[in-house]
């Protein structure tokens, strides 16, 4: 039962401490529109997903004016489409991610992720032709992003994969180039990918999940933030902990209570709450800030990735408490782009790609939102795609790229992708080569903390 001081408290982190819903996200099974006529396939696709989907906007509208919580994005996550797209003859996928745009459009959603491939042990030649038709799609298309998982704890990393999709970025910007390559903010590269993450770029919909579900993503840095600022500096570790542990537990039952209501009316089984701390280039909402006032003079000093070790851990404690159904990502994100905070530390020079890598030993994904000189070699991109997946298969966690070479840009330059994708300065990137280990290509073996049977 809600107390009169807990709703008081609840209205002040909607208003004052930017605490949302990121996003509803549905998720859609697409395995019953395999055809051998491609054009039949998209017909289904198209037809299930305007279905299935049809009030998520709506819905999500509704309970924000009732309950007064603001639902920031609604989205919708499918199939990986490499698994649909398969049964037919199609030698290019393109069509396929014109379709899912179309039907993002009818149901009047942000974004719809799935135009996905799961490489990690091998290519399938479904595979193969969607990772191919990458750039293309994602240059014909607004709302359409993809994702690729390219090695796991258990089978670990295909080099070869990782080559191929650091071409792949390199051609995606092309494509995009008039758009400052927006179309590598719509691509994200994997390792240990979760199978009901409802945050893009990555979202897809996996083959173990049922037949649709309504899977929700909170955030709360500003809440977070002030919870540190209310301990005053003088509070020791112990007691940081354990504030942000109360938060992370009260905005994770908010999200509980949403993600159920929508359940109930749209009449799709309920998934998970993905408690990350997601931020926004707003000011007042931002993961670095969080950082800074436990006591740092700026993200990316020495004492950084300690005090996010805390922040993550706390957060997916105090989650867990909240919820029996946590999922996706669930931690703090550390996207340069939308962080008003990661980009000051940039531009001030103390917040590199080498501490960024450290951090994402960490955090819940990986390298994200991060531009790079637009002539930086493709096989440099791909060896920075394969030290975030040897972190994330030998710590057994989620790592992931999402990396913008942006045409005609250097170091220090700004790359504004508008909204909430934000502005990132150009970062400076090692210059030594990396070509002739990336050329090696095949599989580098699963570590040994992978034979747990």
């Amino acid at each position: 039962m809600l107390i009169p001081s807990e709703i008081v408290e609840t209205i002040k982190m909607i208003h004052e401490e930017h605490f949302d819903i990121r996003t509803i996200t549905a998720g859609i099974s697409l395995r019953d529109c395999c055809d051998s006529d491609g054009k039949k396939s998209r017909e289904k696709i198209y037809n299930k997903i305007t279905r299935v989907a049809e009030n998520l906007v709506k819905t999500g509208e509704d309970i924000e004016k009732e309950y007064g919580v603001p639902i920031i994005n609604k989205r919708i996550s499918v199939t990986p489409i490499s698994l649909v797209a398969e049964a037919s003859d199609d030698e290019n996928y393109t069509e396929y991610a014109i379709t899912l745009d179309k039907a993002a459009d009818r149901c009047g959603v942000n974004f719809i992720g799935g135009f996905s491939a799961l490489v990690h042990k091998g290519y399938t030649k479904g595979d193969r032709i969607l990772v191919d038709s990458i750039p293309e799609a994602l240059a014909a298309t607004d709302k359409v992003c993809s994702s690729v998982n390219l090695a796991t704890t258990r089978a670990g990393i295909n080099m070869d994969a990782v080559r191929h999709m650091g071409l792949v970025i390199k051609q995606t910007a092309e494509k995009s180039a008039s758009k400052n390559a927006v179309g590598c903010a719509k691509l994200v590269v994997f390792a240990n990918v979760p199978e009901d993450n409802p945050f893009m770029a990555g979202a897809f919909h996996g083959t173990g999940e049922g037949e649709s579900a309504i899977n929700i993503g909170i955030s709360g840095p500003g809440v977070v933030q002030n919870v540190i600022r209310r301990v005053g500096p003088y509070a020791d570790f112990g007691i940081v902990s354990e504030e942000i542990k109360k938060a992370a537990f009260k905005i994770t039952r908010v999200g509980e209570l949403v993600a159920r209501e929508a359940s109930r009316r749209l009449k799709i089984p309920f998934g998970i709450v993905d408690l990350s701390l997601a931020p926004t280039p707003v000011r007042g909402d931002s993961v670095a800030h969080i950082i800074e006032e436990m006591g740092l003079e700026v993200c990316g000093t020495h004492g950084t990735t300690a005090a996010l070790a805390l922040l993550n851990d706390a957060v997916k404690k105090g989650g867990s408490m909240a919820s029996s159904y946590i999922g996706g990502l669930s931690g703090s994100f550390i996207p340069v782009s939308e962080d008003v905070g990661m980009i000051e530390a940039v531009k001030s020079g103390h917040l590199t790609i080498e501490k960024l890598e450290a951090m994402t030993c960490i955090c819940s994904v990986g390298l994200d939102m991060i531009a790079i000189p637009g002539d930086t070699p493709y096989e440099t991109i791909s060896a920075i795609i394969a030290d975030e997946a040897a972190i994330g298969i030998i710590n057994n966690k989620t790592t992931a790229v999402r990396i913008i070479p942006a045409p005609g840009k250097k170091e220090g330059d700004i790359v504004d992708f508008g909204g909430l994708l934000g502005r990132a300065p150009v970062m400076k990137v090692n210059n030594a080569s990396s070509a002739s280990f990336i050329h090696r290509g095949g599989r580098i073996p699963s570590p040994l903390n992978a034979l747990k049977n």
